[in-house]
């Protein structure tokens, strides 16, 4: 069994990678995941070997439909990447993740710009107060000489500073009196600083990132793994670790279920140690009257894709999946952690009732907690007749049927 102690010097992020469908998120992961030496080679989506996408629907569709983590490190900062669903049929499960996240990546296609989810994207990570490094996708496709290229970067910044927001700075660029006056212009403080001075410091601008007073901006090629290192070295110097009580909190971000059909409760732990036949306790919200329950954690695993790491606890700031409980569900707050808000974001239904004839394969299912192959908003969870009825007829399966 693992010993999480050498993750104690570390600086620790969880790292949510969003884009806007086909804009290359998973080959930007693939390519982080290669750079910090967790795969060997860069995987495809069409070519079904992506690290991430290991479920064989998602094999089959070429997209991702379940979040899924890996844990990879750049220097001395220990990074558990959630990969999310760019499809806008799996939002919801995009925006569980969310609510886990010390940082995200907003993925860009550099051929289409700012495309309609990514506006909705943008608006979700204002909410939830997620500081943002961007990465624009795909300039290998732009041909011509540098003079060309740079000026479709500026024109390519100019509409994200336009659409998004006028703190989106190039940050993988050249940093003259220009950049580091635009800099200092979106903080006060670091502004009178930088007049007195003629300099930036790098606390300020770890402090402005964390704060949303400025969005880091890269471009690159995730395929041909140009301007990824210089991204990645950006988000080891330009990001702080969060400060965390002692006492124990943790917040429920998923269910799912392994090949074995154990129970799975995804969590980040937001305080304390979570540790193996620790005790918790919460509410059983499916009965008729409100009950308390309380049941033992079984084992704590640490995910990297397909495969994961069994450990004895799990420090405050780290993302794993628990074995032993049955009553959680997402967007639970265990010990001090507080119930989170219900998504905004559901998957599309229409008002006639139906049962969906995709057979799921998870049990326990309740609002806001999908089963694998049912991607619709469940009522009830049928044991007997392995069927979920649901409100709607499921926009997903008519998706995977065509």
């Amino acid at each position: 069994m693992g010993d999480t102690s050498k993750y104690k010097e570390e600086k620790q992020i969880a790292l949510g990678i969003l884009a806007h469908v086909d804009a290359g998120k998973t080959t930007l992961s693939e390519s982080m995941l290669h750079k910090g030496g967790i795969v060997d080679n860069i995987g495809r989506v069409d070519k079904k070997n992506a690290f991430l996408d290991n479920y064989e629907l998602e094999k089959e569709r070429g997209i991702t439909i379940f979040s899924k983590q890996a844990v990879f490190r750049i220097g001395n900062m220990r990074v558990t990447l959630l990969d999310t669903p760019g499809h806008i049929d799996f939002s919801a499960e995009m925006e569980r993740t969310l609510q886990v996240l010390d940082y995200a990546v907003l993925v860009i296609n550099g051929a289409d710009g700012v495309q309609g989810h990514t506006r909705t994207l943008w608006r979700l990570l204002e909410r939830y107060q997620i500081p943002v490094f961007l990465f624009i996708n795909k300039m290998d496709q732009f041909k011509g000489n540098d003079e060309e290229k740079q000026e479709e970067q500026e024109r390519l910044l100019a509409s994200l500073q336009k659409e998004l927001s006028t703190s989106c700075l190039d940050f993988g660029g050249e940093w003259d009196a220009a950049f580091l006056e635009n800099l200092a212009l979106c903080e006060e403080e670091v502004l009178e600083h930088y007049l007195e001075s003629g300099e930036v410091e790098e606390a300020d601008i770890v402090k402005m990132v964390a704060q949303r007073k400025v969005f880091p901006c890269y471009f690159g090629s995730a395929l041909k793994e140009e301007g990824v290192d210089k991204f990645l070295k950006g988000v080891e110097t330009y990001t702080a670790e969060r400060k965390y009580g002692d006492k124990f909190a943790a917040r429920v971000f998923k269910i799912a279920r392994d090949a074995q059909e154990n129970r799975l409760t995804y969590l980040k732990v937001t305080g304390g140690v979570l540790k193996v036949k620790m005790l918790l306790k919460g509410e059983n919200r499916n009965a008729e009257e409100t009950e308390i329950w309380e049941e033992k954690v079984d084992q704590i695993r640490i995910y990297s894709g397909a495969r994961y790491e069994m450990v004895k606890e799990a420090k405050a700031g780290m993302v794993c999946a628990v074995t032993g409980l049955d009553h959680t569900f997402a967007g639970e707050g265990l010990g001090l952690e507080e119930e989170s808000t219900i998504p905004l974001l559901e998957p599309v239904l229409s008002k006639q009732q139906s049962v969906c004839q995709i057979e799921p394969i998870r049990s326990n299912c309740r609002r806001n907690v999908m089963p694998i192959r049912c991607f619709a908003n469940c009522v009830s969870w049928r044991r007997k007749s392995r069927s979920c009825t649901s409100y709607g007829k499921n926009r997903v399966r008519r998706f995977m049927q065509s």
